[in-house]
This record gives C-alpha cells, structure tokens and sequence, in this order.
C-alpha cells in the first residue's frame, strides 16, 4: 500500500481497470435520465450506446457533482488507515465539484489533524483528466512524495492539451453552446465544430471544420503544432470518444503513422456519461502532453 493514496473522480474518463492497474482510487459522479438518479460508473448502468439512444429519444439527462458528503465517505477510510490523500478533482472551469472537495478536505482536516490531504484542481477533463492522472501515478511510483505530486501536478496540469470534435451537432444545440440557426446551417454544411479546454479550464468552440474527415486531420496537425517535441512527440496519448470508435479510430490511425516515436499505442476510452450527457453521441477528444494552454 502506497503512503499517499492518489485519488479522481470517475469523470477522469478512463476504465475503472485502467485506474485499478495504476492503483488510482476513484469516486463516482452523479447524473439523472429522467429524473432517476445513477452513478457515473464507467458504463454499467447504462453504456454510452445506451445512455445515448435514450438521450436522442428524449430522455432528460442531467448531472450532478460528487457531494460534500460523498467525498468524506470516500475518503475517511483511507485516512483511517493511515494514508496521506492526494485528490486530483474535474476542472473548475465545467464543474462546481472542487469547491464541494475543498469544503470536505477542511471538515475531515479536523477529524485527522496528523494526516495529510491535499485536494487539486487539475483544469482538465474527460480523459485529458485521465493523463494526468496516469502521469501522477507514474511520479508516485518512481517515489515521488504527496506535497511534491501536489506542486508538480498545479506546476503541469495546463501542458495536457485537449481537442474534440463533433459529428453530431443535437446536444450542443440543446445545451446552448450553439444556436438553433447556426446548427440548422452546421448541419446542412456537415460542419464539425473543433473544442478546446483553455486556461481556465472551461470548453469553447475554436474551429468550425466542413466534414469529419477535415476535422480528424485537423486535430492531428494541431498535435504536430502544439505537442511536446512536435512530430518527435515521445509521451502517451488518450483518445476518447462518444459511441463514435470508428472515427476515433481514424484518428488514432493517423497519430500512430505520424509520431513514430510515441508511448505505445494509442489508448482508446469511453466519454463518461457526465460529459456524454452534455456532448452526446458523435464526439471524438484527443490528449497529448503539450505547450502550456494559453
């Protein structure tokens, strides 16, 4: 057993064996379809395939962050026995759960006066998130100390670069981030809108990209431009995607042609349902190590 429990949120948008693997401890996030409260749990109450059939047949999706309470029944055990607490927590930019970690952190701070736990703000998502989270782990492992992972972690969160494009424009008109008028034109053109998460941690639209094909070769020559030794890039990459494998796959093709000299393979995750319930079906998001978000 580590000494510092390194700790997300399912929101990191990886498998729950990929996190097991890493030894990463995780707690769910919450979400309702229609009106029935489920836990964000890498599928098993509803996979994407599922949740979005629902969704696209009306069903009602909304989500919640992990509760004050939540995050002190998740953590007391681990102090409880003993361990320090890192927790890496889903971007303030797109969820009040950070401010809901904090406000846990300081009521169990007086229940274990001896023990450390440091709550951090990561100002990623989905399984940009998740890389982080592999980095952290990798840190820990080659013996790096809980206040040290903590500084490195705020030091190097914004390096983790993150773009996403969309195929299917129903729930980004939905949710407001487009016009009615502009995705009646968007779909009509097969515009696919290209996202980013910038500084602050938020998701703006940057790009808007006739065809799917254009916007996959579009994310990957952004990766040429931005990535941490540019066509030389030697770190690993994420890929998620909303019930869309086959155009993620594409992109990953891509990728694995063009920076020979990368960590492995591409690996290839699920988008959560939290940030399924906003995108949903036909989001493809792609994470590499990169130059400082600006």
């Amino acid at each position: 057993m580590h000494p510092c429990a390194l700790c997300c949120c399912s929101t990191a948008d990886v498998s729950e064996e990929f996190l097991r693997s890493r030894d990463i401890r995780y707690v769910y996030f919450n979400y309702q379809l229609d009106g029935i409260p489920c836990k964000d749990d890498f599928g098993r109450t509803h996979t994407p395939r599922d949740l979005y059939a629902r969704m696209l047949a009306g069903a009602e999706a909304k989500t919640s962050q992990v509760s004050v309470g939540e995050y002190m029944e998740f953590w007391r055990p681990l102090l409880e026995a003993g361990q320090d607490v890192l927790h890496v927590t889903l971007s303030s930019g797109i969820s009040g759960t950070y401010n809901s970690a904090c406000a846990a952190r300081d009521q169990l701070a007086r229940e274990f006066p001896d023990r450390r736990l440091i709550v951090v703000d990561s100002l990623c998502a989905s399984a940009g998130y998740g890389l982080l989270m592999d980095r952290l782990a990798d840190l820990r492992d080659g013996g790096m100390g809980i206040v040290e992972l903590a500084a490195w972690a705020k030091s190097h969160r914004l390096e983790v670069q993150h773009w996403f494009f969309s195929s299917d424009l129903t729930f980004f008109i939905r949710g407001g981030r487009i016009s009615k008028a502009a995705g009646l034109v968007g779909g009509l053109l097969r515009i696919c809108p290209i996202m980013r998460v910038q500084p602050d941690g938020s998701l703006a639209v940057v790009e808007k990209v006739r065809t799917k094909h254009r916007a996959e070769r579009r994310v990957v020559k952004i990766m040429h431009e931005l990535a941490q030794g540019g066509s030389d890039y030697a770190h690993r990459v994420f890929i998620s995607n909303s019930d869309c494998l086959a155009d993620a796959t594409a992109v990953s093709d891509l990728i694995e042609a063009e920076f020979p000299k990368m960590d492995g393979r591409v690996r290839h995750f699920d988008i959560g349902a939290t940030i399924g319930c906003h995108t949903g079906p036909g989001t493809v998001a792609l994470f590499f190590w990169g130059k400082p978000r600006q």
